[in-house]
């Protein structure tokens, strides 16, 4: 593998990336910057794709609040491809098959290299089937007045836009990563979730009854109409208690951390504290088993409309029996309180996929952190390397930073298991019990989690522009 990559090094080297910052980025500029692709996003998310027919199914349509993208526009895929490659990447490194040591420049420049090319293979291999299956239906309208009645010239001509959106999310999350606040994948996925929240409090649309959909407007409705409050609003509530609930327990559990006191070697006296957060790994390994299974369902979609039903069938994106119907993910409490309504299954197989949906959570969550601990040199020796590097010890121990990785091996990978298990069973409960908007727990455990974290990097930045020696501290220069 390491001759094989040493061979490509040059297409690596040679991929497509936006320009880096030569200097330090005043954090007011950092700001606009951030604004800036977050208007575009909002724009993008509102073109449509040019000869879609509305005929068209949403083959993402239940994960769309981790996708970061609104179907039918050209932000359909969303994040889709990165995180995929995301996957790929980590899967390859946490299994020993990609040997690329990220600690020196080279090493970096190949493995971003690596992803970048992971993802424009992955925008084709999402992109394509869509079309290719019948998913994204062209309009026939459209291929009429345009282009003499020929509808493979409109398929194609939606795969070519999907594919661009799906490159313009990439370059916007490096513009952000880069030049901005954060992340484009975080900044996107907290702006789809917020955009979700809003609609689930105040759309006044109806739905399957005659109240609308909107919190405040289906409680305004059902109060004034003298209809059974516990009947149609019985889920409402439990939904507003669920998504009050996550709002607390993540901003509490962000804040709980184990401190590694720390001392500087020349300087006496200067002391410093190392957080080990409880979720040391970030809410974002929750993408990835999301992602996966979203990609799980779409090849067994795909297999329902060729009339391969050998993994189960499907009722537009929804599973309704078989293999894939007990690995899709619960995501409200209709599908799995069987009491409210008939779900078309027996009680010991709805709770056998509830079982199955918390077991791959659960065992999901706490694999993927540990991936992406390793990935995102965050585990035991790139951070005994960070704090040597920055004159920094543990007191009453060798100054050795081999010392340093076995006192860290205490913590880190303990915590990074114990945070990704919390968070896995976090995020079913409240699938299970539903949240405001069609955002789905998991996407709201991210919104709340990667904007508490956007906080604290927004004042670290402003620290940083207060006291300009702290940058080298914290190795932004």
């Amino acid at each position: 593998m390491g001759d094989l990559l040493d061979r490509f090094e040059p297409i690596l080297a040679a991929m497509p990336a936006v320009r880096g910052p030569e200097g330090h980025v005043h954090f007011k500029n950092k700001l606009m910057w951030t604004l800036a692709i977050l208007l575009l996003y909002f724009a993008l998310t509102n073109i449509n794709i040019f000869g879609l027919s509305a005929e068209s199914q949403d083959i993402f349509g239940m994960y769309r609040a981790l996708l970061a993208g609104a179907s039918g526009s050209l932000l359909h895929l969303g994040i889709g491809p990165i995180v995929t490659a995301s996957i790929v990447l980590q899967l390859l490194k946490g299994a020993g098959i990609l040997q690329i040591d990220t600690s020196d420049a080279r090493g970096q420049v190949m493995y971003m290299g690596l992803q970048k090319l992971l993802i424009f293979v992955m925008i084709i291999v999402e992109a394509f089937p869509m079309v290719a299956s019948g998913m994204m239906m062209p309009d026939a309208s459209v291929a009429m007045q345009f282009f003499g009645g020929n509808m493979l010239t409109v398929s194609l001509l939606i795969f070519l836009q999907v594919c661009i959106g799906g490159l313009l999310v990439v370059l916007m999350d490096e513009v952000v990563t880069k030049w901005g606040v954060g992340s484009g994948v975080g900044l996107f996925i907290v702006a789809g979730v917020s955009q979700g929240l809003v609609n689930g409090f105040l759309n006044w649309q109806t739905g399957t009854d005659p109240f609308p959909i909107g919190f405040f407007p289906r409680l305004f409705a059902i109060g004034t109409s003298g209809a059974n409050f516990l009947e149609y609003f019985g889920t409402d509530l439990l939904a507003l208690i669920t998504t009050i609930a996550i709002f607390m327990v993540i901003v509490y559990v962000e804040s709980t951390r184990i401190e590694i006191p720390l001392a500087h070697t020349a300087v006496r006296g200067a002391r410093a504290r190392f957080p080990v957060k409880l979720i040391y790994a970030s809410v974002l390994p929750m993408i990835l088993v999301r992602v996966l299974q979203a990609n799980i369902q779409m090849i067994g979609m795909f297999l329902s409309n060729a009339g391969i039903t050998i993994l189960g069938t499907f009722q537009g994106q929804m599973p309704v029996n078989g293999l894939m119907w007990y690995i899709a993910p619960i995501n409200q409490p209709q599908d799995w309180m069987w009491w409210l309504s008939d779900l078309g299954h027996a009680p010991w197989e709805i709770m056998l996929r509830m079982g199955i949906d918390i077991t791959v959570m659960v065992v999901g969550g706490a694999i993927f952190a540990l991936f992406w601990v390793k990935t995102a040199g965050l585990d035991s020796k790139d951070v005994a390397r960070q704090i040597q590097r920055s004159g920094m010890h543990i007191p009453g121990y060798r100054r050795n930073e081999q010392v340093l990785v076995k006192y860290l091996d205490r913590y880190i990978p303990r915590i990074t298991v114990i945070g990704g298990v919390f968070i896995g069973l976090l995020s079913v409960v409240a699938n299970l019990f539903g949240v405001i908007g069609a955002v789905g727990g998991t996407g709201l455990l991210l919104a709340v989690s990667i904007t508490y974290r956007l906080y604290e990097e927004v004042a670290s930045q402003q620290i940083m522009e207060m006291y300009p020696f702290m940058r080298s501290f914290f190795g932004k220069e």
